[in-house]
């Protein structure tokens, strides 16, 4: 006799984002969050400016292809133009820190 047990795993099917956003990644969010916030700090600092080229990559290879490209491509081009900008105030390579 069958059961129509609502734990059986052939029945089982993941729960779809749609009906509910909460199960969506935040990572993206974040690493643009703190790309802006460390391409602010690179405009001083260049270990600072590279975060901020870092995390906006992580950024992108983390989105989905429906999310908007307009803030990510801002994200990005923000990082590079605090490195860009910090490598024009200062021109000297980073030392390293030992």
């Amino acid at each position: 006799l069958p059961t129509s047990n609502s734990t059986d795993p052939e029945l089982y099917k993941p729960p779809s984002t749609e009906n509910n956003p909460t199960l969506e990644d935040p990572t993206p969010d974040y690493m643009n969050l703190l790309g802006m916030i460390f391409s602010m700090c690179g405009l001083m600092l260049k270990w600072c400016a590279w975060i901020a080229v870092y995390c906006s990559f992580i950024s992108f290879a983390n989105s989905r292809s429906s999310e908007d490209t307009k803030q990510m491509m801002s994200s990005f081009m923000l990082s590079i133009s605090a490195v860009v900008m910090s490598y024009l105030q200062n021109p000297q390579p980073m030392s390293p820190p030992w």
